[in-house]
């Protein structure tokens, strides 16, 4: 049977999209994500700065119709070909109080409403594996049987995968669920493609054919200290002198196209390092930093210190303000007795360094623990590629980036910006992409 030649690239829709970890691997895998839904102005204007060229609609999915979505971007009456969603997850998470009734749960039912209201061919689910353990997996069950209900088929067999064997330098494992109109193929979860770093020569079993996933210093090494720069402490960026970089941080930085990435080019200075804002910390603190091992976590605080030779423990968001602005614990730098910025962050999390986070050293590391690593999204957005049989280009056009004044929005500003009610978060008790 002969298959249409494609000669526009796929399109995707982003639920709960975040600062766009999900959009970004889906566009590095050849996708066009034409809208992207996301109740955070703050995470709206970062996403809008990020991809200027495409739309994100500020506001909440339980407000959003399919139709909205098509009329306010470009997809008009474009058949869809993916939804992808990372919903919030606080409901399901292993860590702290698990809350069957947690009303955020239900936002994965509104994931399911939007999926049937856009009809796409594929949707891909993003949580925390929280989901599939005790009362929280009746949610998930009832949510593949009503998919199933509708039309559309379900892996069943649902797999949780892990990002450092995609190529991500952090351990981070999260549910993935994958569905299929009737009419088309279920596409198969990715082969690992690395296994996980470890510090030490430890057996491992069944992988001695992979190659090992990148280390902290493969991610970081190349990065300029930031001790080193006066100017970290009043802005976020400065132009800096670079290390060696690895491979990964090769493709990260630009220099070279990583493998499969049709993702558009964007136009920035390679010179500046950006999302750095430097943190003062007491010499009592230093001194504790100083002597926790590598590896290990410091006593007090109970950050963890990198080892440069594994990979990142997860990296996580916190909360957002209405939930008392609770800081994640940030990893300790493997050499330097301090915890690391937020691009070091982005870069254990696959974020190339053209990607920009808010200013702020709070809202910047929510932006990154709260996304998909690109890298992993990437790898899934790719099997779907394959059931589409389309092969995927790399676009000539090189794409400028948003207006800066995106970045350092507050929270009044940004609602302002998007015409919504600054208290919006509030209201929602919801922060997104938390996954």
């Amino acid at each position: 049977m002969a298959h249409e030649l494609r000669t526009q690239r796929p399109i995707a829709v982003d639920l709960f999209a975040g600062a766009g970890g999900m959009t970004l691997g889906f566009e590095q895998a050849g996708f066009d994500v034409l809208a992207s839904i996301e109740i955070d102005p703050i995470h709206c204007a970062i996403h809008e700065f990020n991809f200027p060229f495409w739309t994100v609609l500020c506001q909440s999915v339980v407000d959003t119709t399919g139709e909205e979505i098509r009329k306010r971007s470009q997809i008009g009456d474009r058949e869809i070909d993916v939804v992808i969603s990372g919903s919030p997850c606080q409901g399901f998470s292993i860590i702290g109080k698990r809350n069957f009734d947690d009303p955020r749960n239900s936002l994965v039912f509104h994931f399911h409403r939007l999926v049937l209201e856009l009809q796409p061919k594929f949707f891909v689910m993003e949580n925390v594996r929280g989901i599939t353990i005790g009362e929280h997996k009746q949610i998930l069950k009832t949510l593949i049987s009503e998919f199933q209900s509708e039309g559309y088929q379900v892996e069943e067999n649902y797999q949780i995968l892990n990002a450092a064997h995609y190529g991500v330098p952090q351990a981070r494992e999260r549910l993935f669920l994958l569905g299929a109109r009737e009419d088309v193929a279920l596409p198969k979860y990715p082969q690992r493609i690395t296994q996980i770093a470890k510090p030490h020569n430890s057996p491992k079993k069944n992988s001695s054919l992979l190659p090992t996933s990148p280390t902290v210093w493969d991610a970081i090494g190349d990065i300029p200290e930031v001790e080193q720069y006066s100017e970290l402490l009043l802005r976020d960026w400065v132009v800096a002198a670079y290390g060696k970089p690895s491979n990964y941080a090769l493709a990260l930085r630009g220099i070279k196209t990583s493998e499969n990435d049709y993702s558009y080019t964007r136009k920035f200075d390679s010179r500046i390092l950006s999302s750095s804002f430097r943190t003062k910390h007491s010499s009592a603190t230093i001194e504790r930093f100083v002597a926790t091992v590598q590896g290990e976590r410091e006593p007090i605080s109970r950050f963890h210190k990198l080892h440069p030779a594994g990979v990142c423990n997860t990296l996580r968001a916190g909360t957002d303000m209405y939930r008392g602005s609770f800081t994640s614990p940030r990893p300790i730098h493997p050499f330097t007795p301090r915890c690391i910025t937020v691009r070091e962050a982005a870069r254990l999390h696959s974020y190339p360094d053209w990607f920009r986070f808010h200013i702020t050293k709070w809202h910047g590391f929510r932006q990154v623990g709260n996304s998909v690593p690109p890298l992993l999204a990437k790898s899934i957005a790719l099997e779907i590629m394959n059931v589409l049989e389309i092969v995927p280009s790399k676009p000539e056009v090189i794409q400028e980036l948003g207006d800066e004044s995106l970045l350092h929005f507050k929270m009044s500003e940004a609602a302002k910006y998007y015409g919504v009610n600054p208290k919006v978060m509030e209201i929602s008790n919801d922060t997104s992409e938390q996954s």
